[in-house]
């Protein structure tokens, strides 16, 4: 299964796409997929059975659409973090993977309600081959921030030390969705982060 792309449409049908996508995270969120009813997500948008299977052609697509879309976001957030950085003058490959990392976390605790949807397990099937597809290009973009970084060999970072820097912002994030207050999120993240640069500064 895929993710269904984002056809161009008109006002109106933009409309109907944007509130069917509002009201499914509003029932897969509170009640998980596979609980949630296709009549509570199109009751919730005030919408037709017609134009959910118009749009999205199912249940399992509307919850793998909010998951890219929920993705799309965590890249835009990063990538504009890293920009920032860069245009402070950081040149450093680990700071900006840090500041990107900060930008990720943030967005976990900001959109908790979808990172512990998507973390929770039990999508539709062909979910985990989607998220593990998103996970290797995001592995895949940290590797070519990082490519100038030395490692204690002065090469540049391997891709095993790429690999389980990735799957630390990812767990990490899992854990900041699950806080119970905003203020023990940013501890958490701030915490894992500084743990990085102290990896990443080790000879």
């Amino acid at each position: 299964m895929t993710s269904p792309a984002v056809p161009r449409m008109s006002g109106r049908a933009a409309m109907t796409r944007t509130a069917l996508l509002a009201a499914a995270r509003e029932a897969f969120t509170t009640s998980g997929f596979a609980e949630a009813s296709i009549a509570d997500v199109v009751a919730g948008a005030g919408a037709s059975v017609g134009s959910l299977y118009h749009h999205f052609g199912g249940k399992g697509e509307l919850y793998l659409a909010l998951f890219e879309e929920y993705q799309q976001r965590q890249e835009v957030r990063a990538v504009q973090a890293v920009r920032a950085a860069r245009l402070q003058g950081e040149d450093e490959p680990v700071a900006l993977f840090v500041a990107g990392s900060r930008a990720y976390l943030d967005g976990c605790w900001a959109e908790r309600d979808l990172a512990r949807l998507f973390l929770a397990g039990g999508g539709p099937p062909g979910f985990e081959l989607v998220a593990r597809r998103r996970y290797r290009e995001w592995t895949r973009r940290n590797a070519t921030l990082l490519r100038h970084g030395p490692d204690d060999a002065g090469e540049p970072w391997g891709d095993a030390l790429v690999l389980v820097l990735t799957t630390v912002v990812s767990e990490a994030g899992h854990e900041v969705a699950v806080c119970e207050t905003g203020d023990a999120a940013r501890k958490l993240a701030g915490d894992v982060l500084a743990l990085i640069g102290r990896i990443a500064a080790a000879p």
